[in-house]
């Protein structure tokens, strides 16, 4: 049996699960992930040191442009656990909301919650003054999530989810909307989010 197999399945079992197991289901591996983010934050930080990698901004520069790029992030992320919780889910892959949720930033943006903590990434880097975090960290951190997503989470949620998560994924993009005018009936135009 493959990984994505062993993947699958552990979710069918998780999402059945109720009570204490769910609990810690939803604990354990959120903890892993935010402990993951803060050694990519630290191992920043501690490359810039050993490179001696100068400071992009001064002082308050980097605090004014920082707070709203922060602001920003933070306010996207909780605004997508506030849709998941609507529905008894959670953003942890192994205690997932029991339907497809396409409401709030979930209608522009399929993982609103990575593109929050992405913008809290860069952010962190404008007030942390790290050109590690911003340049190097946070990109690889996007790269490293797009390919879980595509592996493992996008193939459970079209095995789990079928044919109304297929649609979605082909109306809405990834991670970042982009506006693009589209034509859709003669002389009319609407907008559309894509990757």
């Amino acid at each position: 049996m493959s990984l994505r197999e062993k993947w699958f399945r552990m979710i069918q079992r998780t999402v059945n699960c109720r009570g204490p197991v769910r609990a810690v289901l939803t604990v354990l591996p959120g903890s892993l992930f935010f402990g993951i983010v803060g050694l990519f934050i630290f191992l920043s930080l501690k490359v810039d040191k050993l490179l001696g990698l100068p400071k992009p901004c001064g002082s308050p520069v980097n605090i004014v442009v920082a707070v709203p790029v922060l602001s920003l992030g933070l306010f996207l992320m909780l605004w997508s656990v506030f849709h998941f919780a609507k529905v008894k889910g959670t953003p942890v892959p192994l205690n997932p909301p029991p339907k497809l949720v396409t409401t709030g930033p979930y209608a522009y943006t399929r993982n609103p919650m990575l593109t929050g903590l992405f913008v809290v990434l860069f952010g962190l880097g404008l007030l942390l003054q790290s050109i590690g975090l911003f340049c190097i960290f946070t990109p690889l951190f996007i790269v490293l999530n797009v390919l879980e997503i595509r592996v493992l989470e996008e193939p459970e949620l079209e095995k789990r989810l079928g044919e109304d998560y297929l649609r979605y994924k082909e109306k809405v993009p990834m991670f970042f909307p982009q506006l693009k005018r589209r034509k859709v009936n003669a002389g009319q135009t609407d907008w559309k989010g894509l990757l």
